[in-house]
């Protein structure tokens, strides 16, 4: 029987709350990733975002917006134009966030161009 050995990485929680979950939990929702990444170029409408991302539904999208302005991700502008329109920016939390979903499109890239590589 082989010995089962210590885990040496440092913990993750206090014991009831895990800070890996709460992000995945919001990176891990539908588009949430595509938003975030097009509101890192600057301030964008709904309808621009729509249009950004085709296959996402108008439903989706505003769910997914309220929930990342709710988090403290996304912040939103009403313009006082008439009439009024509404600007989406990301928040400091949101551009926390860029590096990591990079990183996601980086190893993405490199997983589809190595897809097939190992023989079955």
């Amino acid at each position: 029987m082989l010995k089962r050995r210590r885990n040496q990485a440092p913990p993750l929680d206090d014991g009831t709350h895990c800070p890996v979950d709460e992000c995945m939990k919001l990176l891990g929702g539908s588009w949430t990733p595509y938003i975030i990444w097009h509101l890192s170029a600057g301030p964008r409408r709904f309808s621009e975002l729509e249009s950004d991302i085709p296959p996402i539904s108008a439903k989706v999208l505003s769910t997914r917006l309220k929930e990342l302005c709710t988090k403290g991700v996304v912040i939103r502008t009403v313009q006082p134009t008439s009439p009024p329109s509404v600007d989406y920016t990301l928040s400091e939390l949101g551009r926390e966030l860029l590096p990591v979903i990079t990183a996601i499109v980086d190893v993405g890239t490199r997983l589809k161009r190595t897809a097939g590589a190992c023989p079955d």
